[in-house]
């Protein structure tokens, strides 16, 4: 019997980064799959909120910032000349470090992208709030309190919001950039059930400094450092299993077990 190969949803090939003369990421090549769950790891200043950013087209937003090689979504180049950056960080959504709710109600911070998106029918915007607020497991929590400022939730169920304001426009895609690293073990905890929910709809890409969570959520590590000229590079990358327990360098062996890093 013949084993379906896994369809990959974003692929680079020798992927180079530049802040003007600083050179960030050099020739990253990876395939990530669909409806996996892939931690990019390494030390701090190695690249990896850069690269995850890649993948959303944030660094647009840096003037001096300058892109190369292929960055595609489902085989399509995202920085193509026909390509609508609003439609596409519609299918890419993001996720902070810290909490960033939007100082409004709890029913407001799920609606704003579908609205800019030009979905006005409050029965379409009701229904959009219940299903996300149900995704992240928060419904029931808040459902009474949907008008009450979304600023007076606890850390731990403001990122859960955060994270139902990206899946309510129905990505593709989520980035999570450290998302757990501010909150408490039994939020973390929370977020990391939530991820398993999540990607069996979604694809999931995280920046994590915790080895022990890569470990535990990942399907997939990409293994990001310095190489010899100080420039963000892919050092290892594979099946998290097989990275965490037969690593192929001694360098990765040495990051992982907190050696450097």
């Amino acid at each position: 019997m013949t084993e379906t190969k896994p369809k990959i949803k974003i692929r680079t090939v020798d992927l180079n980064l530049h802040y003007g003369s600083f050179h960030a990421l050099e020739d990253i090549t990876m395939d990530i799959e669909e409806c996996k769950i892939t931690a990019i790891i390494g030390p701090s200043g190695c690249g990896k909120s850069t690269l995850l950013r890649v993948f959303n087209r944030m660094n647009d937003l840096i003037p001096s910032c300058k892109t190369t090689g292929e960055i595609l979504l489902d085989e399509k180049p995202i920085y193509g000349k026909n390509i609508d950056v609003v439609e596409h960080r519609k299918k890419v959504g993001m996720v902070f470090q810290k909490p960033n709710v939007f100082p409004m109600s709890i029913y407001e911070n799920i609606t704003i992208a579908p609205k800019r998106h030009g979905i006005k029918s409050r029965r379409r915007l009701d229904e959009t709030v219940e299903r996300s607020l149900k995704q992240v497991a928060l419904w029931d929590e808040v459902k009474d309190d949907l008008g009450k400022s979304a600023q007076e939730l606890p850390a731990g169920a403001q990122q859960r919001l955060c994270i139902a304001r990206a899946v309510a426009v129905e990505p593709d895609v989520i980035l999570m950039d450290e998302s757990c690293s501010a909150l408490d073990p039994e939020s973390t905890m929370k977020i990391e059930e939530l991820m398993f929910e999540l990607v069996k709809k979604y694809t999931i890409i995280i920046v994590t400094h915790s080895m022990e969570q890569a470990r535990r959520v990942s399907d997939m590590s990409a293994f990001i450092m310095l190489n010899k000229n100080l420039v963000g590079s892919l050092h290892e990358y594979g099946p998290t299993l097989d990275l965490f327990s037969k690593p192929k360098s001694t360098v990765t062996e040495d990051y992982i077990t907190g050696r450097f890093g």
